[in-house]
């Protein structure tokens, strides 16, 4: 990446900036600043205007920021906080807090951080003597709006911008939602507009990232953006093979049947082990492995790898469940040296926390976004004139008779080698539109109602909806709403006799208990039973109805009931055949990423980072799908069971499922395909011919169909109607079925 001087000249933004900020960066012997530094400054120091910083991790966007931020407040720091920055990880506000501390000390602006783990005395003093910068996560500013609402105009008052970092991670999220929410309230306590500075990855599509920083008025958002990079990448994508005896059709039992597939998975998980043992010790690396219990089995196993070897263990698991003193020693490990270190670790380490330099990532499994893909690649390679280094390990099952489409389509492998395609074509997700969540909007009014010790119903609605983020909800609906969280038996919230919207009885209790402040969820797991008898849970991410099939302990499994509300699912043993070792969750796919899995399907070159064991997968996978003939017809005929490839996203998959089943086909999701049992293949084309040449179907009936719809953490306050309403705006994409159907009816005429 190109620098510039930061020598004056008659136009140098660097000019703008303080005296003091540009000494304090010349004291640290900067001899340039980035262009994304420079490019910020101009429209920070004018203000009038919210700002997106885009640029590649460890890209200096907290600099390009809060360089021109603090030049405009210095002069006056005080009179309450003038700078707000709102993380999503407390670990990230304590980074920043050093960085900012040491900039701030010798400016004399105070530096104040409030989060869970930060003393009562050190908040006490902040809220005693408000000035400088704050740094918060959007719960602890919810707790200060619900616990302390009439102070928020002493604090807040004087408030000259508000960043918040990681935009990327709260787009399309309820947390994202609640921070909108939380922003647009600050504006109407304190009687103003506040200027709004996102810093974000680069994203597939900017404007909708705008559109999220302030709602109605992406026009009017400044975007400055460093998508430019000359750092070289060192990319393997490494194919490992799962191999197991041959088992019957029908297990006799579920426990021996786990075990063979048990036994698989330890051989491959041990076979990763010791060529990861063998590749990144000596250095320090982090490992994304996926669930906690996948980090913590391959952490076990690469201490016991050392302890073979009698060499000191550098490998150490790192992910939410584990204490906060445990967490901050391997980050110290990280960060500080000099010991080489490996963190095997979940999502926790994926955004912005100071880690140090990293020599390399590993990736086990897929992940289900480019856009995670490269935030975590971007851990590496930050030292001058150091490569980012990624590997990728997938393991696919080893070919034998009768093994469905799925696994010998190799989805697992695909799938890594068309986001890597995506990757070095640095193409990303775009952000969710905006969708109707009315979990969130519940707890927003909850929220707002004890900020104020109550508001009329209109003015909520004014506040949430017409001027704040919901803006998808009319008054018909938020009214209907109201009255589903009145009832006598949710007790939520009641109306005094002037209109005035009070907490009732039940929403004092949910407001005053500390697990209030989030809106997301800490598990979306359900129980799956059979006979009374719990066989494991399982994350569920896409719709469910009686009478469809689940992958589960490897074997097939027929849904008899979903108990939503208690995330259970009854099942019962299928009599349908063998089941792909496939069995999907885990995430939404998007459309382009499915889309580029079939490009990779259909090409015939072979991809110079893959390793020989996974050029020989990529090249059955390439045979399977010219054996089932999935260049010409999406619809496949395989032993009895159809199988249908429309080669789109999650959603758009599992929308199509519901379209089917709703006209007596019995499909169930199988990764990117949509497996169909018990129908011929000629009934399966009839029903996408009438789903083609009939009007777009009704969302809400499809939702009806649906037992799993809730999918927030204050749906179980909802009615059934309102709960369908909130599922088929964020779950359902139905107006893409008839295109979806006549692309499959095409290649599979009548």
């Amino acid at each position: 990446m190109a620098m510039t001087s930061l020598l004056p000249s008659p136009s140098d933004p660097f000019d703008q900036l303080h005296p003091g900020i540009r000494r304090w960066v010349w004291r640290q012997g900067w001899g340039d600043l980035r262009p994304v530094q420079r490019a910020a400054i101009p429209p920070i120091v004018a203000g009038g205007r919210d700002v997106i910083v885009a640029a590649q991790t460890a890209g200096g966007k907290t600099e390009a920021a809060f360089l021109p931020l603090i030049s405009r407040v210095i002069d006056e720091p005080g009179g309450g906080f003038r700078l707000l920055y709102v993380s999503p990880l407390k670990a990230l506000i304590n980074d920043q807090f050093r960085r900012l501390d040491a900039l701030c000390e010798a400016l004399e602006v105070p530096v104040y951080r409030w989060h869970g783990d930060v003393s009562a005395s050190q908040k006490q003093r902040a809220r005693q003597r408000p000035a400088g910068v704050l740094l918060m996560t959007p719960e602890s500013l919810e707790a200060t709006f619900v616990r302390r609402g009439l102070e928020i105009p002493r604090l807040f008052g004087a408030l000259d911008a508000v960043v918040i970092d990681e935009l990327h991670a709260f787009i399309g999220a309820e947390r994202g939602r609640q921070l909108q929410s939380l922003l647009h309230r600050l504006e109407v306590s304190i009687d103003r507009r506040i200027t709004r500075i996102g810093l974000s990855a680069t994203l597939g599509n900017m404007e909708l990232a705008a559109g999220f920083l302030r709602p109605g008025e992406a026009e009017r958002v400044a975007l400055v953006e460093d998508a430019a990079s000359d750092q070289s990448l060192r990319l393997q994508l490494r194919g490992f093979t799962r191999t197991t005896q041959a088992a019957p059709a029908q297990p006799p039992a579920v426990e021996a049947d786990a075990e063979v597939e048990e036994d698989a998975d330890e051989a491959v998980q041990r076979a990763m082990a010791e060529h990861l043992y063998k590749t990144l010790r000596g250095d320090r690396h982090l490992v994304f492995a996926g669930r906690r219990g996948t980090v913590e089995e391959l952490s076990d196993l690469l201490r016991r790898i050392s302890e073979r070897d009698h060499v000191p263990n550098e490998f150490f698991p790192h992910h939410a469940n584990l204490s906060r003193d445990h967490r901050a020693f391997v980050e110290e490990r990280l960060r500080e040296g000099p010991l080489p270190t490996t963190a095997v670790c979940t999502a926790t380490l994926e955004l912005g926390i100071d880690i140090g330099d990293i020599a390399s990532v590993v990736q086990i499994g897929p992940p289900w976004s480019v856009a995670s893909l490269r935030q975590r690649m971007g851990r590496s390679g930050r030292r001058a004139g150091h490569p980012a280094t990624l590997r990728l390990l997938v393991a696919e099952q080893e070919l034998r008779a009768g093994m469905p489409p799925p696994d010998t389509l190799r989805f697992d492998l695909t799938q890594g080698v068309a986001m890597v395609s995506l990757l070095l074509r640095h193409w990303v997700e775009p952000p969710r539109p905006a969708s109707v969540d009315l979990s969130t909007l519940t707890h927003q009014t909850l929220a707002l109602i004890a900020e104020r010790g109550g508001v009329p119903a209109k003015f909520a609605w004014e506040t949430l909806c017409r001027n704040g983020p919901f803006g998808l909800v009319p008054p018909t609906l938020y009214a209907e709403l109201l009255r589903a969280m009145g009832r006598p038996e949710v007790g939520l919230i009641e109306q005094a006799a002037d209109g005035t919207l009070l907490l009732g009885q039940a929403g004092e209790r949910l407001v005053d208990h500390y697990d209030f402040y989030s809106v997301f969820q800490t598990s979306t797991e359900y129980r799956v039973v059979h006979g009374g008898t719990t066989l494991g849970t399982l994350p569920v991410v896409t719709p469910l109805a009686a009478g469809m099939t689940i992958i589960f302990s490897g074997r097939r499994w027929t849904v008899m009931a979903v108990v939503d509300r208690e995330k259970l699912i009854e099942v019962t043993p299928s009599s349908a055949g063998r089941p792909p070792s496939f069995g999907g969750g885990g995430g939404d796919l998007h459309d382009t990423v499915v889309e580029t899995m079939q490009a990779v399907y259909a090409a015939v070159e072979v991809p110079a980072f893959l390793d020989g064991t996974a050029k020989a997968l990529l090249a059955e996978a390439r045979m399977a799908y010219t054996r089932y003939g999935l260049a010409g017809s999406g619809v496949i005929d395989d032993e009895g069971h159809v199988w249908l490839f429309p080669w789109v996203g999650t959603v758009k998959l599992g929308t199509l499922a519901l379209a089917l089943r709703a006209r007596g086909i019995d499909a169930n999701m199988r990764g990117v395909a949509l497996e169909i049992i018990g129908t011929t293949k000629d009934a399966v084309v009839m029903a996408l011919d009438a789903i083609a040449s009939a009007p777009m179907p009704n969302s809400l009936a499809l939702a009806a169909t649906v037992a799993n719809r809730s999918i927030g953490k204050y749906d179980t306050f909802l009615t059934d109607d309102l709960l369908l309403h909130s599922f088929a705006s964020q779950r359902l994409e139905p107006a893409a079925l008839p295109g979806i159907a006549r692309r499959l009816m095409k290649a599979a005429p009548l």
